[in-house]
């Protein structure tokens, strides 16, 4: 069923209709309707049933400090200036303070964040394999430190499709393009039709938030008319070619360009928003995008990934202090996402992700950074079946290393994966010779974390 309270099915049947002028017309509608259950973005069943349907990833590129938001260490005030690994320890310049029943510490710069603090499940554990961002931000979208596998979205929308198909299946808010660019949103050796939709929300303009989303030369008849009439020529020309990817992916891209004409300008306008809401979520590019995340999810798009801002804008090498700007521009609109969705009773059914891909030294870098650091660092998660007002894991008492209840990024995938409904390790495609995975040969489920 989608929006319009029209199925998919009578959706294309219909499709056919008035297209007697080529002869096409019950021909078409047979085609559309067997066409169905072949259709690569249709529901899909999950291996087991589900805590989460849905994804909302706020990727704070750059990589933010877990010492400076949410694992405080008093110890490096103790130990303020003496060596440690890459320089002199330096404490945080912000003040710590608990939030919520669950008592969550939480740095001075998410004030409206520390409002919700008993919906968040705080992971203190986090490691990864590479202190580099080209490495670092692969691994964490897509498992694997090389631009050669696909991300987490692509895997998502493989394994399960997507509830509306009227809109992609996975949408990526980018303002510009951060380092790797579309390897981060790409669907590599996947179907084509499983890539993320990206857009770039510098600005949204409702009318052109994707290229050429309006036909200003036919209308929405003529269209359909034509596009079946194409349509019916590429199903016959993938009939004689065994496996053709790219032909198939342009079949279900065609699809889907027409459907969105009219979803796609309507999801993506805010304006229709109260004002309340509207001024909820504070305004702003990274603002409008989590409103923006709230009204996908809503209609059924099975996942959003949000990054922050071109390049790498939490990158603090030079100033620690950077991180209040852009803790200014985000810690409002979280909060909000956060309750607007607990509100509509979709953050039960939302999954949540919060993080970088990787957290920043202890130590200083000159007198005020912080250099890259991935052997201990924080990510949170929120709604979608996972402990509200809990911490997992802990790194030792200067932040260095994480020890308790290590998890890796191959274990957040699992575990990912299976709020999702998805077994990590059956999650495959055959390529190349073998099976491949999201997790590739790692991965362990952190249950603990499970509600």
């Amino acid at each position: 069923m989608n929006n319009f309270g029209v199925t998919r099915r009578e959706m294309l049947v219909r499709s056919g209709a008035g297209f007697g002028m080529l002869g096409l017309s019950s021909v078409l509608a047979q085609e559309a309707a067997a066409d169905l259950a072949s259709d690569p973005m249709s529901p899909k069943k999950p291996h087991f049933e589900p805590k989460a349907k849905h994804v909302i990833f706020l990727f704070m590129n750059g990589g933010p400090s877990h010492v400076d938001t949410f694992d405080p260490k008093p110890e490096l005030k103790v130990q303020e200036g003496k060596p440690g690994p890459g320089g002199k320890y330096m404490p945080s310049p912000f003040k710590f303070a608990k939030h919520g029943e669950a008592g969550i510490d939480m740095s001075e710069l998410y004030p409206h964040l520390g409002k919700v603090a008993d919906e968040l499940c705080i992971l203190r554990s986090m490691h990864t394999s590479t202190p580099n961002h080209e490495p670092g931000l692969l691994m964490m979208n897509s498992g694997n430190q090389q631009p050669i596998r696909p991300c987490l979205g692509s895997w998502l929308t493989y394994g399960l499709g997507t509830e509306n198909q009227n809109l992609p299946g996975f949408v990526v808010l980018c303002p510009g393009k951060p380092v790797v660019g579309p390897a981060l949103w790409g669907n590599s050796f996947l179907p084509g039709i499983f890539q993320g939709t990206h857009i770039n929300n510098s600005k949204i303009d409702p009318q052109n938030v994707i290229g050429h989303i309006r036909n200003k030369n036919l209308s929405t008849g003529s269209q359909r008319q034509l596009l079946d009439f194409l349509q019916t020529m590429n199903r016959k020309h993938l009939e004689a070619r065994e496996q053709d990817q790219n032909l198939e992916a342009r079949i279900q891209s065609l699809e889907i360009a027409y459907r969105m004409q009219t979803a796609a300008t309507e999801a993506f306008d805010i304006t229709r928003e109260t004002k309340e809401t509207q001024e909820a979520y504070g305004g702003g590019q990274f603002a409008d995008g989590c409103l923006i995340a709230r009204r996908l999810v809503e209609r059924g798009v099975r996942m959003v990934q949000i990054y922050y801002g071109s390049g790498q804008p939490w990158d603090a090498h030079g100033n620690i202090m950077d991180h209040k700007r852009d803790a200014d521009k985000s810690d409002q609109p979280i909060a909000a996402l956060i309750a607007d969705l607990k509100q509509r009773d979709l953050l039960k059914d939302t999954l949540i992700i919060w993080g970088g891909e990787f957290g920043r030294t202890p130590t200083a870098q000159g007198s005020k950074g912080r250099n890259h650091h991935n052997t201990g660092f924080t990510t949170w998660l929120a709604g979608g079946g996972v402990k509200a007002g809990h911490i997992h894991g802990a790194t030792d008492e200067l932040g260095v290393h994480a020890v308790e209840k290590r998890m890796h990024v191959h274990d957040l995938h699992a575990t990912i994966l299976h709020l999702l409904g998805m077994d990590h390790t059956k999650l495959t495609y055959r390529y190349s010779g073998r099976d491949f995975r999201l997790t590739d040969v790692h991965g362990e489920i952190h249950h603990e974390i499970i509600s």
